[in-house]
């Protein structure tokens, strides 16, 4: 019942702030924001191979990883991804930035989870974004996750890399992949209440 209050309230939210905004002018956005960890850690996955032969599925324990964070928009695969280092609130605000810069002529409705640097007190927010947090502990909710499953299957399962640049290059050629194919991203992220907000961003 909590998670289905929960649940309900965020909608509600979402939705209100959406309308608020829309009612000043404003063209509005609607985003969700995620991070996803990759690195020289290989995903092992099931596989096929021949009934005579082993397949063995190398993993290596050594751990550098590059972070992306990738919101997913409501109706169109219109999406901003960066590669960096490591988390914070330094580039979590270096990514809000890029996003509003990216979308300066709209109001972007950013919904998120409350992670320690999503709701650091020096984490800076631009002027044309609203954030909005997801209830604690519920991934569910969030379209955004269901980008860094596809990527982990399609690209990191069953792969061992020699260094991180190997990792940001097959990293940055999967999110190029998902950009480009707005049907199957939309249909991972499409999700029926989200899609449901009416929006006048184009």
């Amino acid at each position: 019942m909590a998670a289905q209050a929960a649940f309900k309230k965020l909608r509600r939210t979402v939705r209100q702030e959406v309308e608020r905004q829309a009612e000043r002018g404003r063209q509005v956005r609607l985003m969700f924001q995620d991070e996803g960890r990759f690195g020289l850690l290989g995903s092992p996955r099931r596989c096929w191979h021949l009934t005579a032969h082993a397949r063995w599925s190398v993993r290596d324990w050594s751990a550098s990883t590059s972070t992306p964070s990738a919101p997913s928009a409501r109706t169109t695969a219109c999406w901003t991804a960066l590669v960096l280092p490591w988390v914070s609130a330094e580039t979590m605000s270096l990514f809000l930035s890029e996003v509003a810069q990216r979308h300066a002529a709209e109001f972007i409705v950013m919904v998120m989870d409350q992670a320690g640097w999503h709701i650091a007190g020096d984490l800076a927010v631009p002027q044309n974004m609203r954030v909005i947090f997801l209830p604690p502990y519920s991934p569910e909710l969030n379209p955004a996750e269901h980008l860094w499953e596809s990527l982990r299957e399609d690209c990191f399962a069953n792969h061992v890399f020699a260094n991180l640049d190997a990792v940001e290059s097959t990293l940055t050629n999967g999110l190029v992949a998902l950009e480009s194919n707005p049907t199957r991203t939309h249909s991972m992220t499409g999700f029926k209440w989200i899609t449901s907000i009416s929006l006048n961003a184009s």
